[in-house]
């Protein structure tokens, strides 16, 4: 092993040493300059996610248990990019609700820790880097979740999110020690070769996808979602919808069409059902929801129903709408909850009815949540719609035409109530609307992207072209 092999694991690197100089920066930074922090983090991280566009070899370390090729490389940037424009949207709350009390620079380090274990997640080539990176991605969130310390229900919010992680992680290890047991190996590439369909092989793989479940917001492992989004400080629920999904659904993707493809017959069912019931639970519970970020929430658990459609198939054009799909939603939820939390930062409302009549006095704003909840909708020709239609494409491939049909249905529910939305903004009056405020640069950036990202995607097809061709290498 030599210093040029570790440059497959430029991400984490580059990384942790932004990690160590934003810890210098908060010791030398003068207290009436903290601000710059923002500042310099954005800028770190900018340089960051511009280097992991730079070409990658595949390779691995440390025996195997670090593993990289062109779809995880892909993967982290997308992730990367993700993070930066949630960052961008950030900025604003950053600097005037946690600078001020002296907490920025946790913040970031928080996040960043948190990025670092989904990175070596996704590279983790056996259950023991696996879950390193799990532990290390889950702990600094629940810490985020709680980091409104002058609310109560912040507070409340990282209490279930810790116990529900602490019992999903749990779960998970269970499951992990019934396939070492069956298979005498932690390693991914062992396993392929011997694992054999048995009751431990079936209980553990069934205990494994149970706790990778919980982080996804499948139903019924869902419950702790909405509780802990609405508690949580705005960026961190978006990150938890976004950033933890996007990581958690990837990870889950590669271990069942790689470790676990031997056992597709027994997981296919469980996957169908889980499928059904989170698209229509999801769904049905959205309808009721008045607090915009409870609304998101279980949006996001019924997105995550659609990403099953995906995982149900098991082969190279399940890899590549997955992949697809999580980019196309990732920017689309961004967006989303960037409007929510710039309307929240300026005037404290976070409800539906107070929306009615923001495209008179915001029209920009209005804009932006139209295209996201059109693109989250599956409305064409915005990017939402065509990652629906190669989910569908990819269960309709394997026959799976009654999961297509039923979530069509779902796709004219989830219409219905993200019009609800749409109709407050541009078609209700109100004699307390939101009134018009300008916001700064960086949260015009954020949204700027994630509006390029939902018009970009949809329209430039050669993207999804070129993931296809990279999810030949789990396939």
């Amino acid at each position: 092993m030599t210093i040029d092999s570790f440059l497959i694991m430029r991400h984490e690197i580059l990384l942790l040493a932004i990690l160590l100089l934003l810890i210098v920066g908060e010791i030398f930074i003068p207290e009436n300059k903290k601000n710059s922090i923002v500042h310099l983090a954005i800028f770190l991280f900018g340089l960051h996610t511009v280097v992991g566009f730079l070409p990658i070899e595949e390779d691995s370390l440390f025996g195997g248990m670090f593993r990289t090729n062109d779809l995880i490389h892909f993967f982290k940037n997308v992730l990367t990019v993700g993070v930066l424009i949630l960052l961008l949207i950030s900025a604003d709350w950053l600097q005037e609700k946690i600078v001020s009390q002296n907490r920025g620079t946790e913040f970031f380090v928080l996040m960043f820790s948190s990025l670092l274990g989904m990175y070596f997640m996704i590279s983790a080539g056996d259950f023991l880097m696996f879950y390193l990176g799990l532990e290390l991605s889950t702990l600094p969130v629940a810490a985020l979740a709680a980091y409104d310390i002058t609310k109560r229900i912040s507070s409340e919010s990282g209490i279930k999110l810790i116990l529900s992680s602490a019992l999903a992680s749990g779960i998970s290890l269970f499951g992990m020690s019934m396939l070492y047991a069956t298979s005498g190996s932690i390693y991914f590439n062992h396993i392929i070769e011997v694992i054999a369909p048995s009751n431990l092989t079936l209980l553990g793989a069934i205990l494994f996808f149970t706790g990778l479940a919980f982080k996804i917001s499948l139903v019924p492992f869902h419950f702790w979602t909405a509780d802990v989004y609405e508690g949580a400080p705005i960026s961190i629920a978006s990150y938890l919808s976004v950033i933890s999904k996007g990581a958690a659904i990837f990870i889950l993707m590669i271990l069942l069409f790689t470790v676990l493809k031997p056992l597709i017959h027994a997981w296919e069912n469980i996957v169908y059902t889980i499928a059904v019931a989170t698209m229509f639970i999801g769904n049905l519970f959205a309808l009721r929801q008045q607090n915009m970020k409870r609304f998101l929430a279980f949006s996001s658990i019924a997105q995550a129903g659609f990403v099953l459609l995906g995982l149900i198939t098991g082969t190279q054009l399940g890899t590549a709408t997955i992949v697809y799909f999580v980019l196309i939603y990732i920017c689309s939820n961004l967006a989303a909850f960037g409007v929510v939390q710039s309307i929240s930062l300026q005037t404290g409302k976070e409800n539906i009815n107070d929306y009615e009549g923001l495209y008179r006095t915001n029209p920009n704003l209005s804009l932006v949540m139209m295209l996201a909840l059109f693109s989250l909708a599956g409305i064409p020709p915005v990017a939402g719609f065509f990652g629906k239609f190669f989910l569908f494409t990819a269960a309709a491939s394997k026959g799976y035409y009654l999961l297509v049909f039923l979530a069509v249905i779902n796709m004219i529910i989830s219409l219905y109530y993200y019009l609800l939305v749409v109709r407050a903004m541009f078609l209700r009056k109100s004699d307390h609307s939101i009134p018009f405020f300008k916001n700064n640069i960086y949260m015009r950036l954020g949204l700027i992207l994630t509006v390029i990202g939902i018009l970009f995607l949809g329209l430039y097809s050669p993207l999804y072209d070129y993931i296809y061709e990279l999810s030949s290498v789990f396939n």
